[in-house]
């Protein structure tokens, strides 16, 4: 039942909201008109408090309208965290149902909300500052995944704030799916246990050579080197990740074995690299570059070398965008696709994929570590960047923890080797990480 204050006549904004709904609002919303509609002991409460949430809504439908209006603090959720709105989430994504209404029913929806004076009120708005630029803009930076471009992106995304990532991730500073031993291990647990696995899945020993392709704020070198006694370098398009993984090999006395450069990946000249590690890199390099990216990897190896790609993937093997939202707001030109084509993508530049395992729940307990921290941080956060930006994480992550759960991404690691001019894998006949 839609309820309103002070009407005049004209059709309120509840009550149009109403009308886009197959069985009536699920939830509690009010507007700045006074106006509102849905259960009132409904856990999820959204308020709408001015025209340009309004014109955000309407001028850009589905997630980015919703995002830029929530992240512009035009839209409220009551009564949760906004460092971790998935219960919120949850709600939404079981009982929100929006139909679209034909075009007669929407001028009369617009004539009920005022006609023409209510038009003149819609123009797009900007976006908030968070929001990257739209897709077309972004030809002026270069081609999608030329390294002028893919250097934007990246710094959009990760050159936000050293200590707001250490607040958010943790003391690993490992911004990728942890592997939980079990459910009740620690993110720190999960996160040494998860750069455990893939060392053990390259068979590092001391004096190996280990290339760690788009390597954040070094966990992987670190561990690897710490650990494993090997000699690591790692690459980043972020300067603000390589200065930091930098002091933290210093800080560690691993200086003398290990190193984390800042620029592309492509521009790396060493080879004889005995393992190669890649996590969290691929959702960024487009699948039309699969055939370079994987060759470059290749090339890399010496004979009997292996690789190790972690990333995330859809459950079918079709190429797709990240969505409005996530293009806009977390990762500019990102591209998903299913594991069958990444381990098509190694295998037909000549490498053998040997293992290949799903991680998808690990991703989603990891996300909630991170958003656990958000909340238990939060205050620090906004000081440290700005509230819109730690908004935009907490929907961010909440919203890809949901996504993990019902199956709508994975993250799969998959294992292959460079054979040997004879064809041998120098593999286990069991992989030994299991026993």
């Amino acid at each position: 039942m839609t309820e309103t204050l002070n009407r005049t006549g004209n059709l309120t904004i509840g009550e149009a909201i109403d009308r886009l709904m197959y069985h009536g609002m699920p939830f509690r919303f009010t507007a700045y008109d006074g106006s509102a509609t849905g259960p009132t002991d409904s856990p999820v409460h959204l308020h709408l408090k001015n025209e340009r949430g309004l014109a955000y809504l309407l001028t850009a439908p589905g997630d980015l309208g919703m995002a830029r209006a929530y992240v512009a603090g035009d839209i409220e959720v009551q009564g949760l965290h906004p460092g971790d709105p998935y219960d919120a989430m949850v709600h939404l994504m079981n009982h929100l149902r929006f139909r679209v209404p034909s075009p007669s029913e929407a001028m009369e929806l617009i004539r009920g909300l005022g006609g023409r004076t209510f038009l003149s009120k819609l123009k797009p708005p900007a976006p908030p500052p968070q929001e990257a630029l739209p897709k077309w803009r972004r030809l002026l930076e270069g081609f999608r995944h030329s390294k002028t471009r893919d250097a934007e992106a990246i710094h959009h995304h990760y050159d936000v704030s050293n200590r707001f990532y250490e607040m958010v991730l943790g003391p690993s500073m490992t911004y990728t799916c942890a592997c939980f031993p079990s459910e009740d291990a620690t993110l720190e647990e999960a996160q040494a246990f998860k750069y455990d696995l893939v060392c053990q899945k390259l068979g590092l020993k001391p004096g190996m050579r280990l290339l760690d392709v788009g390597s954040g704020w070094g966990g992987m070198v670190r561990h690897a080197a710490r650990e494993y006694g090997v000699t690591a370098v790692g690459v980043t398009l972020s300067r603000e990740q390589a200065s930091w993984a930098q002091q933290a090999i210093k800080e560690q006395r691993l200086d003398d074995r290990a190193e984390v450069r800042f620029g592309d990946y492509r521009d790396v000249a060493d080879t004889g690299f005995d393992a190669v590690s890649s996590i969290g890199l691929t959702e960024h390099i487009g699948v039309r570059n699969y055939p370079a990216y994987f060759s470059f990897i290749r090339d890399k190896l010496v004979p009997g070398g292996r690789l190790l790609n972690h990333c995330i993937t859809r459950p079918d093997n079709n190429a797709k965008g990240t969505g409005a939202f996530i293009d806009r707001y977390v990762f500019p030109d990102g591209e998903l696709t299913g594991s069958g084509r990444i381990i098509t993508g190694i295998q037909d530049v000549g490498m053998e994929v040997r293992h290949e395992e799903n991680l998808r729940e690990h991703y989603a307990l990891t996300l909630k570590g991170w958003n656990r921290n958000l909340v238990e941080n939060w205050d620090e956060c906004v000081r440290e960047t700005d509230e819109g930006t730690a908004k935009v994480w907490g929907i961010y992550m909440a919203g890809s923890r949901l996504a993990f759960e019902r199956n709508e991404i994975q993250l799969h690691q998959v294992l292959a080797v460079r054979p040997d001019h004879d064809g041998r894998a120098h593999f286990p006949l069991r992989p030994d990480w299991l026993s």
